[in-house]
């Protein structure tokens, strides 16, 4: 963490723009926005059209003329100017006056583990943008484990699984700080897309639009699990006539072509459990893995997950806000650092 606590307890809002959704906690008011991390420009004009949920609606559904874009790619913002537009509309005109208030606007936002200098720079100058004077970045991991309640502050071992929807991040965490980290470039849109391939070279089915979660229309009623049910039926268009049809899917099969995204997130569990002393992994092997994140919720991955490590694996009441709202906990000064006074000699 790049910031201390009595930085963020400075800060006047927090922002966690990920590639899924964008999130905005302002102190005092809690959770102002929880929204796609979509816009709608009409190329002609320049003209923003929409944002959020409606622009998400619009994917796959517009003119040529209307694009659809997407500021913030794998936890960086890749179109600064876009990501402050969509910002401004998403806060809404008196949000915005209310924070302009404030005579040193102060803000934080999260950053992915071992985000390069270049990333950092572009959140901050998002975040400068809608008029912050001062940007405290926070690790992405140490967000989301106090958001879930972890004893992030204590000397223990807590582990904690960060899923997003372009990659996945794992980290062991004891007094404050990450012990052992790994960054995993797989998350719930590789899911998705090993989904969609499967569907496309087994039945030659393609799905209506990429804005819909493929894996919501394929898996609903729990079908990642073996409990789940044997088949379900999926419209979509033909590859060859372009006509609509609906096939029986296997959902076993299916099980089976998600494999190999989330083999990798496997390897990196097992890379960040080598790295740790002896006595942390020990502590984890009673308390667990924390699973956060929107792409926590995906059947049958924490399941996956017990089998693998023969370690209990638990999923956050609401893992998708996790990082926000461990950020609000730090702005409201809700978190205590563990006092480690210097001995005298």
């Amino acid at each position: 963490m790049t910031a201390s606590l009595e930085q963020l307890r400075r800060c006047h809002f927090a922002v966690d723009l990920g590639a899924a959704r964008t999130r905005v906690y302002v102190k005092g008011a809690g959770l102002v926005v929880d929204q796609p991390s979509a816009a709608a420009v009409n190329t002609r004009t320049g003209a923003l059209i929409a944002v959020g949920e409606l622009a998400e609606k619009m994917t796959g559904r517009t003119p040529d003329y209307i694009r659809v874009r997407r500021p913030v790619s794998g936890g960086t913002v890749v179109d600064i100017e876009m990501a402050q537009r969509m910002l401004r509309h998403l806060l809404g005109d008196k949000m915005r006056r209310s924070l302009r208030r404030k005579p040193i606007l102060r803000a934080a936002a999260c950053t992915p583990h071992n985000a390069d200098p270049l990333a950092q720079r572009a959140a901050i100058e998002t975040l400068v943008g809608l008029g912050a004077r001062r940007v405290e970045l926070v690790d992405t991991l140490i967000a989301a484990a106090v958001g879930c309640g972890l004893p992030v502050e204590q000397p223990e071992a807590t582990m904690i699984m960060v899923c997003g929807a372009a990659a996945t991040q794992v980290a062991v965490l004891s007094l404050g700080a990450i012990v052992s980290a790994e960054r995993i470039p797989v998350g719930g849109e590789a899911v998705d897309q090993a989904i969609v391939q499967h569907l496309r070279h087994e039945h030659e089915l393609m799905l209506p639009s990429q804005s819909v979660r493929p894996l919501q229309l394929a898996l609903s009623g729990n079908g990642l699990t073996p409990q789940g049910p044997a088949s379900t039926e999926i419209h979509g268009r033909d590859v060859a006539t372009g006509l609509a049809r609906s096939v029986q899917v296997d959902t076993a099969a299916v099980r089976d072509a998600i494999q190999t995204p989330l083999t990798a997130i496997l390897d990196g569990i097992g890379k960040v459990l080598r790295s740790c002393p002896p006595d942390l992994v020990a502590d984890l092997a009673d308390r667990g893995i924390m699973m956060v994140g929107g792409s926590a919720l995906l059947p049958g991955l924490d399941q996956m997950l017990r089998q693998a490590t023969n370690m209990p694996v638990h999923i956050a009441e609401r893992p998708d806000v996790c990082a926000v709202q461990g950020l609000g906990a730090m702005l409201e000064g809700r978190i205590e650092p563990l006092a480690l006074d210097p001995l005298g000699s």
